[in-house]
């Protein structure tokens, strides 16, 4: 049995209620706006360090801000 999972966020929702640009996020923890905009999407999966710095800025735990959905084969089924 293969088991396979993705990293899901609320980034967007959390910046939405501090009214918070990508860009604005983005300067806060130093990376790039498009690196925001690819985590929003899904498109892309944060370094555990950049994870923490995201689940610090906005004061919530880190499994507040990103869930782990893991799936198997029978899953599918």
């Amino acid at each position: 049995m293969e088991i396979t999972g993705e990293l899901e966020n609320k980034l967007y929702i959390l910046r939405a209620t501090q009214k918070w640009s990508q860009q604005e996020v983005a300067d806060r923890l130093g990376v790039s706006r498009q690196t925001i905009a690819s985590i929003e999407a899904n498109r892309y999966n944060p370094s555990l360090i950049l994870a923490f710095k995201i689940s610090r800025l906005f004061g919530v735990d880190i499994n507040d801000v990103f869930q782990y959905m893991e799936f198997s084969e029978e899953d599918e089924v």
